[in-house]
């Protein structure tokens, strides 16, 4: 554009802040976020048919259900550490192109039985990669945004829960049907949906290794250095503490997959598509709140702060689901969904802590082998998680106040586990100059 005196606009040419500027990490991490985004539409479209898929097409009980989803988690524990190891000697993408293929092949291995043995067999199968997605993509966010990796897995959290948040709208239509052919369409779409993102991470190139992104360091990479042993995270018994009070704070994701829907049928008046409906609420929330949350949590010290908070999140979710069952349909309704949303909070705020703190304590030799115990939090609680929330259920209503109480009594033991272990300096606020004030 000129200007009314024929000259040029000096303003014309001037960049503007795109968007791909506020979004850490590249062409790459963005295309990383569109892999996101399609995974989380499938396995929303997926989650809340899991356990009644098995109940209502295959005929198990809800005791087998519980055994059968707890029996294959703990197998796919291994699958944490496993790719840890592997991301810190393979290129990441290429190990997660596996994992997404792997994924595929295992959940479309469920449509050709209803044995129970053959069922546990191929759900273990899946397990395996589905937890070392997990941590590979964690440690790509690591790799790929640098300093600023609290701000791009805030994005990536954002982007995942509004997948989960159309794939839920998909689940809440399917499950109105309530037939075979319906339960078996949301179980091939999440397959396809790996098989798509397969295809992506493909055109992804491969991050900076961690030694190269270490943030804080002022060592010239010049600068000679002596040969060390790399650190191992199964000789840390402060990490290995923090990973075990991980295992209990990553409990939400159970109480909101498995245990509301169950908790719904069995003990409440509420109808049964409130559930896929309260998942969509969950991942809305999160497509609003976590990159602003995110910023409460962009340093150590901070991301110990959010512990005590988080405490009462937990409380008031498990209280809520007391409430659920002592009152009628609407009443039901309310309750569930306020504990919905106070374990909504609870999920953001914890994983803005949990990430910052675990890359925190980790060294950047082994960066990768310590994200990979880390991870170890999420499987086990993937495994331990549906058989301790399905005792909560049948237990009955007074079993979530202990529950809630557990929480709370987790959350303050690791904000004072963590304490002496913790830098002085922030890990992923890179340096600010006076230019970037202005």
């Amino acid at each position: 554009m000129r200007s009314q005196g024929g000259t040029v606009d000096p303003h014309q040419h001037r960049p503007a802040p795109a968007r791909r500027l506020r979004i850490p990490g590249g062409r790459d991490g963005h295309r990383m976020l569109l892999v996101a985004f399609i995974d989380k539409t499938g396995t929303g479209l997926w989650a809340t048919a899991l356990p009644l898929y098995f109940t209502q097409v295959t005929a198990m009980t809800l005791a087998q259900v519980g055994l059968l989803i707890g029996l294959s988690g703990a197998i796919g524990i291994a699958g944490a550490p496993l790719a840890g190891r592997l991301a810190d000697r393979f290129p990441i993408t290429r190990v997660l192109i596996w994992a997404q293929l792997l994924r595929a092949a295992a959940l479309l291995a469920l449509l050709t039985t209803h044995d129970f043995t053959l069922l546990l067999l191929y759900s273990a199968i899946g397990a395996l990669p589905d937890r070392a997605s997990n941590v590979l993509t964690k440690l790509y966010a690591a790799r790929v945004a640098g300093p600023r990796r609290v701000r791009y897995q805030a994005f990536n959290r954002t982007v995942s829960n509004l997948g989960w948040a159309v794939g839920g709208l998909g689940a809440a239509a399917a499950l109105a049907l309530a037939t075979t052919t319906a339960y078996q369409t949301l179980l091939i779409a999440n397959a396809l949906s790996y098989a798509v993102i397969a295809a992506l991470t493909l055109r992804c190139a491969e991050p900076p290794s961690p030694s190269r992104i270490t943030t804080g360091s002022t060592t010239s990479p010049a600068t000679p250095t002596t040969p060390t042993k790399p650190s191992s995270p199964w000789r840390d018994r402060t990490f290995l503490l923090f990973t075990a009070t991980e295992a209990v704070l990553y409990l939400d994701d159970a109480i909101l997959q498995i245990g509301m829907p169950l908790w719904i049928v069995h003990a409440t008046d509420a109808p049964l598509g409130l559930a896929p409906l309260l998942l969509v609420l969950n991942s809305l929330l999160v497509v609003v709140f976590q990159v602003p949350l995110a910023r409460f949590g962009a340093t150590p010290t901070a991301a110990r702060t959010l512990l005590t908070p988080l405490a009462g999140l937990f409380l008031t979710g498990c209280l809520a689901m007391t409430a659920s069952a002592a009152g009628d349909r609407w009443t039901a309704v309310a309750a569930l969904t306020t504990a919905a949303v106070a374990l909504t909070f609870a999920e953001m705020i914890h994983a803005t802590a949990s990430w910052e703190l675990s890359v925190a304590l980790a060294p950047a030799d082994t960066q990768g082998a310590y994200l990979g115990v880390h991870g170890l939090a999420a499987s086990t609680q993937r495994s331990a998680g549906p058989l301790l929330v399905t005792a909560v259920i049948a237990a009955g209503p007074l079993a979530w106040p202990l529950l809630g109480a557990g929480f709370a009594a987790t959350c303050l033991a690791q904000r004072r586990l963590v304490r002496r272990r913790l830098p002085h300096h922030p890990l992923s606020v890179p340096p600010v100059t006076v230019s970037e004030h202005q």
